[in-house]
């Protein structure tokens, strides 16, 4: 069964680390809401969660993929570009090891985060300018280089993450919102896509792609090519530069 970490929100999420955006008001409780119609929407397409403790001192700890990057059987703990975001490393190392994964760690002088990672087959891009740095681009393609991994270094200015710009289809195709994207000659098929949010997809398999309520025209355009949108409204998340793809870490599946 597929399985992915999950940690709520905290008290504090409206205090969370904003960089490319204007600063505008959370709402918590509807946050907390709409964090668990997003466990919800997981459960209800077959995966199952594991919850990562909370963390209540770091706001941004609800962005629990920055945390670490898994490929095969080994997390790659990862160390925050902002430093006040480093003590969420802790417990989700803990967590995913009980999983009965190995883990390994950036270490300093490196930082990673796990927004900047995306993963297509064996072909792993990393984003590099913002949150993650070449030392810890280096450190992990080290570590997945016994695994067969092919990691590739891909430039990020515009956004606070690689996949705050790009994800994937399931085919392979990279997806962006064209302003945004730094490099899209970068990847080996690339597609605009209408809107922001649009560009932001988790993959929950049998052609289903989590993704956020902000863009509908991107919605449908998925619908066309065959594939099933499942939606969710993450608008408190998308005030704090959050998307659908950092709320969890999908572990299999």
């Amino acid at each position: 069964m597929p399985t992915a970490l999950i940690r709520r929100p905290g008290a504090r999420l409206a205090e969370g680390l904003v960089t490319h955006i204007e600063r505008q008001p959370v709402d918590v409780e509807l946050a907390i809401r709409q964090w668990q119609l997003y466990v919800d929407a997981l459960h209800s397409t077959g995966w199952t969660t594991v919850e990562v403790p909370p963390i209540e001192e770091c706001p941004d700890s609800v962005f629990i993929e920055d945390t670490m990057v898994v490929y095969g059987d080994l997390a790659v703990i990862a160390r925050a570009g902002a430093d006040e975001r480093r003590p969420e490393a802790a417990a989700a190392a803990e967590t995913v090891q009980a999983q009965g994964y190995r883990i390994t760690r950036i270490a300093d002088p490196g930082t990673l985060d796990g927004g900047d990672v995306l993963k297509i087959g064996s072909t792993i891009y990393i984003g590099e300018g913002g949150r993650t740095n070449a030392e810890g681009i280096r450190q992990l393609r080290e570590a997945f280089a016994p695994l067969g991994a092919d990691v590739r270094s891909v430039p990020v200015r515009k956004v606070l993450h690689l996949k705050s710009a790009v994800t994937a289809l399931p085919d392979g195709t990279v997806i962006g919102y064209e302003p945004l994207v730094d490099a899209p000659e970068a990847f080996e098929r690339f597609r605009a896509v209408p809107e922001e949010s649009g560009a932001h997809v988790v993959l929950l398999g049998e052609d289903r792609l989590l993704m956020a309520a902000s863009a509908p025209k991107s919605a449908a355009l998925f619908a066309e090519l065959g594939y099933a949108p499942v939606v969710v409204d993450i608008s408190e998340f998308e005030k704090l530069e959050g998307c659908v793809t950092c709320l969890s870490v999908r572990l299999r599946g």
